[in-house]
């Protein structure tokens, strides 16, 4: 079982292309470091796992709108199928488990995770990974060491992981934080100062890839 978690946030099309329904602004300049995480985990690979969050988003859904708020609502983005929802080429997902937001029982969970040989990728229709019912047992399951988290948007997706983990009490979180980027820069300030008082590390990607890869 891998000792380490790399946590890649919704690192989409849309969110990060310059043509992208809600690109962000500054996440074009994250794609090297976005690389080079994904490659040092797949080198690891017996070590490192890497668990994706992903938007899955239909017309329906409660987040989308014709006359978004930009803070509860957003126009119609990494729309499933669509070239918009896919991963990123730096991020591109080898050999997925997608998981979707039906409710595995124990059983089936276990079985999936205890089988695949790939990564895993966690679908979800609102910011928060944790509204789909498989990802904290995931966790539990894979009951990592340590877990670096990056992607976007530093002040929402990256937010509830990263909450989301502080809740379950999991020790040795790590931002990486020149491959995360904020919708608010100032707001994205004001979170990591919280969270480094949470516990949650900083390091960026050279120190991530040298831990792992030697200089």
């Amino acid at each position: 079982m891998s000792k380490v978690l790399f946590w890649d946030v919704d690192t989409q099309y849309d969110f990060i292309m310059p043509d992208g329904k809600l690109c962000i602004p500054g996440a074009l300049a994250l794609l090297p470091n976005l690389a080079r995480l994904t490659q040092t985990a797949r080198k690891q690979a017996g070590q490192i796992q890497i668990i994706a969050s992903m938007c899955d988003h239909e017309e329906t859904d409660q987040e989308i709108s014709a006359h978004p708020d930009f803070r509860d609502t957003f126009p119609p983005h990494c729309l499933r199928g669509s070239v918009g929802q896919m991963k990123v080429m730096s991020t591109e997902p080898r050999n997925p488990w997608e998981v979707s937001q039906a409710k595995l029982g124990s059983g089936t969970l276990q079985r999936h995770l205890k089988n695949h040989r790939g990564e895993i990728v966690v679908l979800k229709k609102t910011f928060d990974v944790f509204s789909n019912p498989n990802t904290e047992a995931i966790v539990q399951w894979l009951n990592p060491e340590e877990i670096y988290i990056y992607g976007v948007a530093l002040d929402v997706c990256d937010a509830c992981a990263i909450e989301g983990l502080l809740r379950m009490a999991r020790p040795n979180l790590f931002l990486v934080r020149d491959a995360a980027e904020a919708i608010d820069r100032a707001r994205g300030e004001l979170l990591i100062d919280q969270w480094r008082q949470s516990g949650v590390h900083l390091i960026n990607t050279d120190e991530v890839c040298h831990k792992f890869e030697g200089p």
